[in-house]
């Protein structure tokens, strides 16, 4: 899941990117190893947030089996789905 978000005070500021990985994913080594991943997927895709955009990543329980392919191909069309609702809501 993925939420993105613009408010004024952060016009022209770089994007920030936060994600949110529950204990229904696993041991702390297991979110840690799914954050670490969700990060190098997102970080890819940096150039394409705009700024002042502030993104949300929420990993499912899923998200602890996937391969970091699995995670890039599910991950990325929700990050732009969002960022782009966000700017087709005017506020972007």
């Amino acid at each position: 899941m993925v939420h993105a978000n613009v408010t004024d005070s952060r016009a022209g500021l770089p994007p920030r990117v936060g994600f949110v990985v529950s204990k229904a994913v696993g041991n702390a080594v297991v979110r840690n190893r799914t954050k670490r991943r969700l990060r190098a997927v997102v970080a890819a895709e940096l150039a394409g947030i705009p700024d002042g955009v502030d993104v949300v990543v929420r990993a499912q329980a899923a998200a602890s089996q996937a391969t970091f392919a699995e995670l890039e191909s599910a991950l990325k069309p929700l990050l732009h789905r969002a960022v782009r609702r966000t700017a087709a809501s005017g506020t972007a």
